[in-house]
């Protein structure tokens, strides 16, 4: 399964995410200081696409927290 196509969709379902988790789960209601850390770890949490130079090539690279893949 390819994973490039999602990677853009990823931060708003995260940010979806954690305002559920933040507001249904744990009873906040939606201020500004709740709002900025939904989308702080949402943003923490999303993938970054990376270029790689290679020696006779581009690589595109997705870098998580915990993970770097390379992707074609």
């Amino acid at each position: 399964m390819r994973i490039k196509p999602f990677i853009p969709f990823l931060f708003p379902v995260f940010i979806l995410f954690f305002g559920l988790v933040i507001y249904k789960i744990l009873d906040y209601d939606p201020n500004f200081y709740t709002i900025s850390v939904n989308i702080g770890a949402a943003y923490l949490f999303s993938p970054r696409l990376t270029k790689i130079k290679k020696q006779h090539r581009t690589e595109t690279q997705v870098t998580w927290l915990f993970l770097k893949k390379s992707v074609k």
